[in-house]
C-alpha cells in the first residue's frame, strides 16, 4: 500500500487562469492611459496566449491576471515610445519653432485629452525645411541679403567740424520718438549697422547722370526721350542687370562718395571732416536690431513656448485604435517576454523545491534572463524596421528605384515606326 506523501500536494495560492476577462483589465493597469474597450479586450486575450507559451496547461504559472494586464499595457508604451522616437526623428527639423503646449503626469498632450482629434504624431507633415531656412535666414540677415531680421532706416544732422558721431545713442534717441517705425524695437538693445550713407538734394536718378532734375518724372521711361533723342536701350537678362547693378553700387563706395568712414562699436567716425562748403546736411543709416537668442517672434516660437527638441513635441502616447496588426503583434510578444521575466522574479525567490527523495530547481534565474533577451531583441529589430523606413531612407529608396528603373529601359529596344 503506498505511502502517503509528506507534505501533502497543495496547489499554488496564485495561479494564472486560462483565459482573461475585459472587465477585469481597468482596476489592475498602473498608470491607465489606455481605457478603452479595445484595448481591455486585447488584453484580456493576451492571458491565453501568456498561459499557452509559458505551458500552463501543464504546469501551474505563478502569476496573476492583472500581471499580464500591466505588461500589456506596459508593452504599448514601449511601442508608442520607439514609434514616436522614430517619426521625430522624420519630423522635427519642419517643426521646430512651431507652438507646444503643455503635458499631464501620463506624458499625454493636455489638448489632446480634450480634442482627441488633435494626433500630430499620426500626422503627415509639409516639408518646410523649417530649420534650414531659419539657419539661411540668420545668415542671410548677416550678409545683408534676405533673412527675418528687419532693416531699419533713420537719419542724422551733420555738424560742421564734427567728426565722431555715436549711432547707438542717436538711434535710441529716436526711437524714442512718437511715430517712430523702430520705437518698439530699439530699446536697450544693441543696434547692427549695415550702411552708411548721404542722398545729395536735387539729383535723382543716379543711373543717368548727376545733371537730371527732380522736378520732372525722369523715373518714367515714356517721358526719357526728351533727355536724350538718340539713346537707346538693351535688352539684357536679368544677371546681367544684377551685375551692372553690383558694380555701380560698389563705384558708388569706393569712387565716387566725397566721404569714408571708420565704425567701431557703432561709434562713427566720418572722413574728411565736415566743412560749411561739403558736408551734407544730413547722413543715413540703415540697421537691425540685435535680439536675444530665446526672444520670441509674432509668428514663430523661438523661445521657451517653441518646439526646440524632442522633448517639446506635442506627441501624445499612440492610441490603441491606431495600432495596426504590425505594432499589435509586436505588443504580444513583448507582453509575454516581460511577463517571462516577472515569473523567473517569482520563482527566483525560492531556488528549490523538496520532494521525496531530491529538489526540484526552478528555472527563476534562465527565465529572468531570457524575457530581458527577447525584450532587448524585440526593441532593436523595432528600431532597425524604423531606422529603415525614416523619410531620408524613403527617399533614398525612391532615387535607387528611378536609376534602376533607367538602367532597364535603356537595354528595351525602341519600337520601328513608319509612316
Amino acid at each position: 500500500m503506498p505511502t502517503n506523501l509528506s507534505p501533502k500536494s497543495t496547489a499554488n495560492a496564485k495561479v494564472l487562469p486560462s483565459a482573461g476577462t475585459p472587465g477585469d483589465v481597468s482596476d489592475t493597469l498602473a498608470y491607465g492611459i489606455y481605457n478603452t474597450d479595445a484595448f481591455f479586450s486585447g488584453a484580456a486575450d493576451q492571458i491565453s496566449y501568456v498561459h499557452g507559451k509559458l505551458g500552463g496547461n501543464i504546469l501551474d504559472i505563478e502569476l496573476e491576471a492583472a500581471n499580464v494586464y500591466k505588461a500589456y499595457e506596459e508593452s504599448c508604451l514601449e511601442y508608442s515610445y520607439l514609434l514616436n522616437t522614430h517619426q521625430a526623428k522624420n519630423v522635427l527639423s519642419d517643426m521646430l519653432g512651431g507652438a507646444t503646449g503643455s503635458f499631464d503626469e501620463d506624458g499625454e498632450f493636455s489638448a489632446y485629452r480634450s480634442d482627441t482629434t488633435i494626433k500630430p504624431n499620426l500626422k503627415f507633415p509639409r516639408f518646410t525645411l523649417a530649420y534650414s531656412a531659419h539657419v539661411a535666414s540668420s545668415v542671410g540677415a548677416q550678409a545683408r541679403m534676405a533673412g527675418h531680421e528687419r532693416v531699419y532706416s533713420a537719419s542724422f544732422d551733420v555738424v560742421v567740424d564734427q567728426q565722431d558721431y555715436d549711432l547707438q545713442a542717436l538711434i535710441y534717441s529716436a526711437s524714442l520718438v512718437a511715430g517712430s517705425n523702430f520705437s518698439a524695437s530699439v530699446g536697450t538693445n544693441k543696434v547692427i549697422i549695415d550702411k552708411v550713407y548721404y542722398k545729395l538734394p536735387v539729383y535723382g536718378w543716379r543711373f543717368f547722370g548727376s545733371g537730371m532734375s527732380t522736378s520732372t518724372t525722369p523715373q518714367r521711361y515714356s517721358s526719357f526721350g526728351q533727355y536724350g533723342s538718340d539713346s537707346t536701350f538693351e535688352i539684357a537678362p536679368v544677371w546681367q542687370q544684377e551685375l551692372y547693378a553690383s558694380a555701380y553700387e560698389n563705384a558708388l563706395k569706393v569712387r565716387s562718395s566725397h566721404y569714408s568712414y571708420e565704425l567701431r562699436n557703432n561709434r562713427l567716425r566720418v572722413f574728411p571732416i565736415p566743412t560749411t562748403a561739403t558736408n551734407p546736411e544730413t547722413m543715413w543709416v540703415n540697421f537691425r536690431v540685435q535680439n536675444e537668442a530665446y526672444e520670441e517672434e509674432a509668428d514663430r516660437k523661438y523661445g521657451a513656448d517653441g518646439i526646440n527638441n524632442i522633448n517639446s513635441l506635442p506627441f501624445p502616447n499612440i492610441p490603441y485604435s491606431n495600432i495596426n496588426s504590425i505594432g499589435k503583434h509586436w505588443i504580444r510578444r513583448f507582453c509575454l517576454a516581460l511577463c517571462k521575466e516577472t515569473l523567473g522574479q517569482v520563482r527566483s525567490k525560492i531556488g528549490s523545491v523538496p520532494i521525496p527523495g531530491n529538489d526540484i530547481t526552478l528555472n527563476g534565474s534562465a527565465l529572468i534572463s531570457e524575457g530581458q533577451q527577447e525584450q532587448e531583441k524585440l526593441r532593436e529589430e523595432l528600431k532597425t524596421v524604423f531606422d529603415e523606413l525614416t523619410y531620408n531612407k524613403l527617399a533614398e529608396g525612391d532615387q535607387q528605384l528611378q536609376a534602376s528603373t533607367e538602367e532597364v529601359l535603356k537595354r528595351v529596344p525602341h519600337g520601328i515606326y513608319t509612316g
